[in-house]
């Protein structure tokens, strides 16, 4: 019985592999879209970025203006790393944190985004778990690694 649900597993596996390079890909362009949005708004209306920076967010153990600068920073390169597929686990692991640490500091996104940051934060962490596939400049450099053995 093991044997045959194996089996099933294995076949499973291998007609769903032509697809998970673009999964991946979907996953990196949708949450560098989100994030390079993000951070485009903050650019353009800096006076706005500073005020909420200052008054709303709460962002822990670093002045204001300093994460300011950082948040907006990191939303507006970050991204095209992740949707290259550029360094990506380590990119995306650290939009993951910065998606939490957002999560933390904006207490109003407990009811109206929360949902959102979710679905962010698993898609980012499928890439912090399984690389960024195929279609990337990690795969086309060599700097992709196939997942552990643990997670087969």
């Amino acid at each position: 019985m093991f044997y045959l649900i194996k089996d099933i597993d294995t076949q499973f596996s291998r007609a769903l592999a032509p697809i998970t390079p673009l999964l991946l890909l979907l996953t990196r362009l949708w949450v560098a879209w989100v994030f390079f949005n993000a951070g485009m708004l903050k650019f353009q209306s800096w006076d706005s970025t500073l005020y909420l920076f200052e008054y709303e967010y709460q962002v822990p153990l670093i002045p204001w203006r300093i994460a300011a600068y950082l948040g907006t920073a990191t939303e507006l390169i970050v991204p095209v790393f992740l949707a290259l597929g550029l360094l990506t686990r380590p990119m995306a692991l650290l939009l993951f944190i910065f998606n939490m640490i957002a999560v933390v500091s904006y207490p109003l996104l407990w009811e109206k985004g929360f949902f959102d940051h979710q679905l962010w934060g698993m898609m980012l962490l499928v890439n912090v778990f399984w690389g960024a596939g195929l279609i990337s400049l990690d795969h086309l450099t060599g700097r992709a690694r196939r997942p552990s053995r643990l997670m087969e």
